[in-house]
């Protein structure tokens, strides 16, 4: 268990606060549980859809990184804009600094550069607009987070979605993969071997996940890989012109095309039931058709030792 006060600093790294006094109130409330919470993103720093300029938002970031008193890292908000501060990321400073960076969707970007620069891991995990600074927090996406914090080993159970049998170990690494896909062929993509990638996303059809994946494959990315993990795939519209081609049929050609097990159930995505899974993290993957773990070590807490 966790056993002094956390640090946690929020940074706007991409878009804006859609509520910026709820930002307040979760913060007051996170204050109240005996969290010391630094804001480094404000109303007045707001540039078109960002929490700030370029400029702006790479200082949060930063100043997060550098405040002694924190241990976590949170992304305000995820949307976009990470894309834009990759260049500018002193991400020597941040693996030196031991804070561990927490977001998902955009934030993938960040999770994937800090590894590729400095094999530093990260959580792909809550943010705080959608998960704190929220009316009614999700109990399973706090407690997945709290006790991720804590380590020193976490787990992730799988829903039943007929998945093949398996049991392999290697390091996990994904996230939104439209994100992911982005960093291909450039110097913020990491060379991970035996890995086990895990993915999601949001508003994109089932003909553009298997593009994407398609593209993964076709770059040799998957082949050296045991497995593919996908969570959340969701508020994608089909037409009639897809004449039944729908996810399920967009999986079975997945399933027979890709040279890795392919598995679906992980709770994770743009959803607010969300498990948080450390980037770069040991992973113990045991799946039948009933379900499956990822039992998960090697990664940073905040664990008093």
């Amino acid at each position: 268990m966790i056993t002094k006060q956390i640090g946690i600093a929020i940074a706007g790294t991409g878009g804006a606060a859609p509520d910026y006094a709820a930002v307040e109130r979760g913060v007051e409330r996170l204050r109240a549980q005996g969290i010391l919470v630094h804001n480094f993103a404000s109303q007045e720093q707001v540039h078109q859809r960002f929490a700030g300029t370029d400029g702006e938002r790479l200082a949060q970031l930063h100043g997060a990184v550098a405040d002694p008193d924190v241990q976590v890292v949170m992304a305000l908000r995820g949307q976009y804009g990470m894309t834009r501060l990759l260049p500018h990321i002193d991400y020597e400073a941040i693996a030196a600094s031991g804070k561990i960076i927490v977001g998902y969707s955009d934030v993938t970007a960040l999770h994937m550069a800090l590894m590729a620069k400095t094999g530093a891991q990260s959580y792909a995990g809550p943010m705080f607009c959608g998960d704190f600074a929220v009316d009614a927090w999700e109990p399973y996406t706090q407690e997945q987070f709290w006790q991720c914090l804590a380590g020193p080993t976490h787990s992730v159970l799988g829903a039943a979605c007929g998945n093949p049998q398996v049991a392999l170990e290697g390091r996990i690494w994904g996230g939104n993969l439209a994100m992911f896909v982005s960093l291909l062929g450039t110097e913020y993509f990491p060379r991970i071997d035996g890995g086990i990638l895990f993915f999601e996303d949001i508003a994109e059809h089932p003909y553009r996940v298997e593009r994407m994946l398609l593209q993964l494959h076709q770059a040799g990315v998957i082949a050296r890989q045991q497995a593919v993990v996908l969570g959340d795939f969701s508020a994608y519209r089909l037409s009639p012109a897809d004449n039944g081609y729908d996810f399920d049929a967009m999986l079975a050609y997945l399933r027979q095309t890709l040279p890795v097990p392919v598995l679906t159930g992980l709770p994770f995505g743009h959803i607010a039931r969300r498990a948080t899974i450390p980037f770069g993290a040991l992973a113990r993957l045991v799946s039948d058709p009933d379900g499956f773990t990822l039992t998960l070590s090697e990664y940073p807490t905040v664990r008093h030792a």
